[in-house]
């Protein structure tokens, strides 16, 4: 019997704040999300009859360790900004502000996407692929990232 390849799926929330710098419209201030992520990992299922995880893929509850330590648990609540504001801000923000996160990029949904996709990659187990990912900003906009189209 030919080993099929399964996707799965586990969606995730998170709050988080951020800023885009030198932005031309009413998001260059501070303003915040209710971001969902969703996850969509591919692999074969397990046939192996003694192995506890027989018939997944992935442990959904195994997947919710991997994103949630690499990313819900770092960006919820947090604010996010590009690295490059200015100094006096984001001294200001660390005074004021416990959890405040720095990018080397500014924090779009289309540059968070592809830095979700790494930090998952890199720890998912050998024979798993991530091949997709959404981040919904709004209920009506979000960012897509597809593994075929990042090879």
């Amino acid at each position: 019997m030919k080993q099929p390849l399964i996707r799965i799926t586990k969606a995730f929330k998170f709050e988080m704040a951020h800023a885009l710098k030198g932005y031309d419209g009413p998001c260059k201030n501070i303003h915040g999300h209710s971001y969902e992520l969703l996850v969509t990992i591919a692999g074969h299922p397990i046939r192996d009859e003694s192995h506890p995880k027989l018939g997944m893929v992935m442990d959904f509850g195994d997947l919710k360790k991997v994103v949630r330590n690499e990313i819900v648990d770092e960006f919820d609540h947090a604010l996010v900004l590009n690295r490059s504001m200015a100094q006096s801000l984001i001294g200001n923000l660390k005074e004021n502000f416990e959890k405040i996160i720095l990018l080397d990029y500014q924090p779009t949904s289309e540059l968070m996407v592809v830095d979700f996709a790494d930090r998952i990659q890199s720890k998912l187990p050998a024979g798993i692929q991530l091949k997709y990912l959404l981040l919904r900003e709004t209920v009506t906009s979000y960012a897509e990232w597809f593994a075929e189209e990042n090879v």
